[in-house]
This record gives structure tokens, sequence and C-alpha cells, in this order.
């Protein structure tokens, strides 16, 4: 009885299909609102002209005469910030999810830690990886992110042959402690890199490239799609484990397929923006409750939330105390935690 009732809660609100326009309506006009303010700002008709002579090829006269320039380097950011506010999102809400634990986000697992150490290594030390055109701080957070997740897996299939929830957590926030010490180790006997290891642990998309854009991108559809195929599954781990080994789910294996994709996704966000904390864990509360539990619209939905959340954070760290620029994991951190302190209270007063 209490299954088939959980059940009916998860299949209860159903996302209409004018409301995904709605979203999709809601992302295009951030998007372009985050491409028009900023230290300069341009008209909308400067923006629109740029896409049509861009992609079209039709012709057309700028107000200001430096609009091509800021917009070959605006509407890059523009779109990282956007693909790493999905990705982030999509890794809180799979996570959510899986471990049945609403606290849970993607760092949960000690990949962000893991990723940020690789960084930080590469900044300290000065290590350059010729050949790859990426920055050494960039390729070492996405091996040292990838280490991380395969060094905590192993531990836990060690400890516990089910990879179960308890076992995963309790070793990634040990891992992720861990990290912090060997990070403080580090910036200690590296004092003269503190400004630029601190700036990067804060995050920031700032001079993000189309190659970067490309490869989040790329990882985005093949992890992301990877968990939104596992949507089904996800909606029966959010019942319990029982219940998904009870109608067939290959629990360990799934379990291990959604670790791995969102690791892909955490560990090439952290090393191309950084930090960013609380977008895994405030965007997919605030979708739940306007779409409801079911993964199969809740994780469409939490994409296009991720990325208006993201570009809007941007937009507040470019331009509030403008021309000083705020890190964007610190405007993410200050938001995101007033605001998962009202969504936790209001669904305190829900429950009651």
């Amino acid at each position: 009885m209490q299954l088939k009732e959980s059940k009916n809660r998860i299949e209860s609100k159903r996302l209409p299909q004018w409301e995904y326009l709605a979203f999709i309506a809601a992302v295009l006009i951030t998007f372009v609102i985050c491409i028009g303010l900023g230290s300069v700002r341009l008209p909308v008709r400067d923006i629109l002209g740029y896409f049509g002579e861009r992609i079209f090829g039709i012709s057309c006269e700028y107000t200001l005469r430096s609009t091509p320039q800021i917009l070959t380097v605006r509407i890059p950011r523009v779109i990282c910030v956007a693909l790493s506010g999905i990705s982030l999102a999509l890794c809180g809400c799979a996570m959510q999810g899986l471990l049945k634990n609403p606290l849970a986000e993607g760092s949960t697992m000690g990949v962000s830690s893991g990723a940020a150490l690789g960084a930080i290594v590469a900044i300290a030390f000065d290590i350059s990886v010729p050949v790859i055109s990426l920055a050494s701080a960039t390729v070492m957070a996405m091996i040292f992110a990838f280490g991380s997740i395969m060094l905590i897996l192993a531990l836990a299939y060690k400890l516990d042959y089910s990879l179960s929830t308890n076992t995963i957590i309790l070793l990634g926030v040990i891992y992720s402690m861990f990290i912090s010490s060997i990070i403080m180790f580090i910036t200690t006997f590296a004092s003269e890199k503190i400004r630029s290891i601190t700036f990067w642990t804060m995050g920031s998309l700032q001079g993000s490239t189309y190659t970067e854009a490309l490869i989040l991108l790329v990882v985005l559809i093949v992890a992301g799609g990877t968990i939104l195929l596992k949507a089904e599954e996800l909606n029966a781990f959010a019942i319990g484990e029982d219940n998904a080994r009870s109608i067939g789910i290959d629990v360990r294996r799934t379990r291990l397929i959604i670790l791995i994709a969102v690791s892909a996704l955490i560990g090439t966000c952290v090393s191309i923006g950084g930090s960013i904390g609380f977008v895994g864990l405030v965007v997919p509360h605030m979708t739940r409750m306007i779409v409801g539990p079911n993964h199969r619209r809740l994780l469409p939905a939490t994409l296009f939330a991720g990325a208006a959340f993201l570009m809007v954070m941007d937009l507040i760290a470019r331009t509030v105390l403008r021309p000083l620029e705020l890190p964007i994991g610190a405007v993410t951190s200050l938001i995101g935690a007033v605001m998962f302190v009202f969504i936790f209270a209001g669904t305190r007063r829900n429950t009651k």
C-alpha cells in the first residue's frame, strides 16, 4: 500500500507541453539579457543584428562600433555559463534521486574537491601540458576528477560490494576533507600564487572560449544524455532500492553508471569554471516545487532552470560592483544559501 502511494506521488504532477515552451522562452530571454548587460551595455538590436550577420549573412549596422569585439568575448562566456548551469543542476537532481538525500549534489562524491586539487597543483607548480591547447589547470582538473571517482568507487566496492548509498556518501565526505587539507598545505607553500589559487577556487568563467564551450557541450551530450535516459530508474530509486530491485533494475550497475556520468560533468565544469557551489543543491529543489518529483519531467525542466539560474548569477557577479567582477562561486553560495533556507522552511510548513 505504501509503495503504491509513493508511486502515485511521483506520477502526480506532470508538466504540460506549453510549460516546456515557457522554460525555453525564459532561458532564451535570459541569454539575450546576459549578453547585452555587462561593463558595456549593448542594445538588443545590436545583438540580434550580430547573430543575423553571423548566422544568416544579413549585413547590418551597429549602434556601437565595439559591438562585434564585445560579443566575441561575451557570447562564449554566457554559453559556458549556461552549459555549466545545466550540468551542475542535472548532477544535483540525479544525485538527490539516486541517494534519496535532499542535501546531495555532485560535490557530495568528492569529485569537485578532486578537480580543484588538480587545478591548484597545476597553478602552484607551473605544470604545463604541451600538445593540448587547453590550459594545464583544466587538463589536470579533469584528470584528478576522474581519478577521484575511481578511487572513491574502488574503496566503496572494497568496503561494501553492493555500493550502498551510505558508504558512498561517507567516503565522499571524508575524501573531500582529506583533499581540503592537502589544498591548505599546497597553498601554504605556494604563497606567491595564492591570489590565482583563491580566485580559481571561488569560481569564475571569465575568459571562457568557444573551445571550452564545445568541451562542455560534448560532455553534456554524452554524460547528461545518459542521466536523462535513466529517469525511470531514478523514479524507482526515489521510492527505495528494494522497489528498484523488485521491478528488475540492476541497482549496482545503474548506480555506477549514474555516478560516473555525474563525475564526468562535475569534473568538466570544475576544470573550466572552478568551484561553483549550491547550483546542484538549490535548482533541483526549486524545479521540483514547480513540476513535481517525476524524473521524466523533473530532469528536462532542471536543465532549463539550471541554465537560467547560473546565467542570472553570473550577470549579478559581472554588474553589481561594475567594473569590479565578483567570483561567481561567491555569488551562488551567498544567494543559494538564502534561497535554500526559504525552500527548506516552505517544505517544512507544507509537510505539517
